[in-house]
C-alpha cells in the first residue's frame, strides 16, 4: 500500500493547485518540514516524559522552553524548522543534531562517490547535477580526511592467532611527494584463516617495493597477534624469502608459478615463445615433485644452451617453487600462484584507473582502503572445499592447526 491514497494523492492536487514539476516540489518541501518539525517535538516528549498539551501529573521538573530557529539544508532545498528546547537544558536532538545544518547525507554522498574512484571535479559536477549544491575541493577533502582515523584503527586491529594460507604482494602508483612525482608501492597482505574465510590484512605505503619494507609489514603482523602463518604465497622477489623467515621462520614458502614463468620467457625471441611455454608446463603441471624434476631435465636437454638463465632460474628457486607438490588438489590450486591477491589487485585498479598521480600518500591510502572495504562485502564465504582443505592442513601442521581450533 502507497503512502497515500489515489483520492488523498487527487485532493492535495486540488487543494495546492499543482500544475507543474516545481508545485509537486514545493509540496514535497512542505511536507519534508511538517514531519520533520513533528518528529523534534515527538522527541522532547521522549526527554521530558510528557507530551506538550498534557495537563495531569507531570512525572519530570523540566519544563519546554520555547524554540530556537535554525534554517537545515535537505533535498528539497532550504527549510526553515523550530527547534525545541527545555529549561535544563538535558534534552539533545538526533534527527537534527546540535550544531546540523545539513540532512542531505552530503558527506556519506562524497565518501560513496570517492570509494568509486571519481576525481574531486567529478564529485563536484555530479553533486551540483543531483542536488543543485556547490561543495569545494577543500570540503571533499576535509570529509575524506575524517576516515583516516578509522583507517588507522582498521589497521591496526588485532588479528587471528594463525592463519593458513597468506598471500603477500605489492601493486604500484605515482604519487606526488615534495613537488616530485615518485613511484610509491601499495603493500597488500591478505590472509586465510583456519575457518576459511579471507581478509585483507592490512596495506602499507612504501617507496619501491624491497625486501626490507615487507620484513616490517610482517613484523606489525606479530606485533598485531599473528604467531603462526602455515603457508605464505609470495612473487620472485629477492630477499623476501629471507624476510619471511625472520619473521616467521617455520612458514613454507611457495613462489608463484605464474611470476615464474613470465620471468622465464622475458629474455625468449618471439619465435620461441610458444614453444618454450608449451615445454615449460609439463614442469609444474606434473603430478608429483619427482615427475617434474624430469620434466626440468628434459627442458634444459632441449633449451639449456641456448636459455641457460631460465633452466638457472627454476633450479635455483626450486625449493620455493615445488612447495606445492606435496599438497593435494584443492591446497595446489590455492597455492601455486598468487591469483588470489592478483584479483583482488584487479578490483582496486578499477577504482584507482581514473587517478593517473596521488597528490600525497594519505589520497592514495583512503582510496585503497574504501576500495578494500568493497570487496571484503563480498567476501561473504568461505573457501571452497575448506573442510577437505582443513583436514589435510591438520596432518601437515598437526600440532600448529590443533593448537589454533582448541
Amino acid at each position: 500500500m502507497g503512502l497515500f491514497t489515489k483520492e488523498q494523492i487527487g485532493g492535495l492536487i486540488k487543494e495546492r493547485n499543482m500544475k507543474t514539476t516545481d508545485d509537486i516540489s514545493s509540496m514535497l518541501k512542505d511536507l519534508f518540514s511538517e514531519t520533520l518539525q513533528e518528529m523534534l517535538e515527538a522527541e522532547m516528549d521522549t526527554t521530558l516524559g510528557y507530551s506538550k498539551n498534557q495537563t495531569t501529573a507531570k512525572s519530570s521538573s523540566n519544563r519546554r522552553n520555547g524554540h530556537s530557529k535554525k534554517t537545515i539544508v535537505s533535498e528539497y532545498g532550504d527549510s526553515e524548522i523550530a527547534i525545541p528546547r527545555d529549561r535544563d537544558g538535558e534534552h539533545e536532538p538526533l534527527i537534527v543534531k546540535k550544531h546540523q545544518k545539513n540532512l542531505t547525507g552530503i558527506e556519506e554522498q562524497i565518501i560513496a562517490l570517492y570509494s568509486k574512484g571519481m576525481t574531486v571535479r567529478d564529485i563536484q559536477d555530479h553533486l551540483n547535477q543531483m542536488y543543485g549544491i556547490d561543495v569545494s575541493p577543500t570540503l571533499i577533502s576535509n570529509v575524506t580526511n575524517k576516515l583516516m582515523p578509522i583507517i588507522k584503527e582498521w589497521q591496526n586491529r588485532p588479528l587471528e592467532k594463525t592463519y593458513a594460507v597468506v598471500f603477500l604482494d605489492a601493486i604500484h602508483y605515482k604519487v606526488r611527494q615534495e613537488g616530485a612525482i615518485v613511484n610509491k608501492a601499495a603493500y597488500m597482505v591478505i590472509g586465510i584463516d583456519l575457518d576459511g574465510r579471507k581478509d585483507v590484512l592490512g596495506m602499507w605505503i612504501g617507496e619501491h617495493e624491497t625486501s626490507k619494507f615487507w620484513l616490517v609489514v610482517l613484523n606489525e603482523l606479530r606485533n598485531r597477534g599473528v604467531l603462526d602463518i602455515l603457508i605464505c604465497c609470495v612473487d620472485n622477489l629477492n630477499g623476501f624469502s629471507e624476510a619471511i623467515a625472520a619473521s616467521f621462520p617455520a612458514a613454507e614458502i611457495q613462489k608463484c608459478i605464474v611470476h615464474q614463468i613470465r620471468n622465464s620467457v622475458r629474455y625468449v625471441s618471439y619465435k620461441d615463445v610458444k614453444k618454450v611455454l608449451a615445454d615449460l608446463k609439463p614442469i609444474y603441471t606434473a603430478a608429483s615433485e619427482i615427475l617434474a624434476l624430469e620434466s626440468l631435465d628434459s627442458f634444459e636437454a632441449c633449451w639449456g644452451k641456448k636459455y641457460p638463465l631460465i633452466v638457472n632460474s627454476w633450479r635455483t628457486n626450486w625449493a620455493e617453487l615445488s612447495t606445492f607438490f606435496k599438497y593435494p588438489p584443492e591446497i595446489r590450486k590455492i597455492i601455486y600462484t598468487t591469483n588470489m591477491i592478483e584479483s583482488y589487485h584487479r578490483q582496486l585498479r578499477k577504482v584507482t584507473k581514473g587517478k593517473s598521480i596521488f597528490p600525497n600518500d594519505e589520497s592514495l591510502q583512503k582510496m585503497l582502503y574504501l576500495a578494500t572495504m568493497d570487496v571484503l562485502r563480498k567476501w561473504t564465504g568461505r573457501v571452497q572445499n575448506w573442510g577437505q582443505i582443513l583436514l589435510q592442513l591438520s596432518v601437515f601442521f598437526p600440532d600448529k592447526v590443533k593448537s589454533s581450533l582448541v
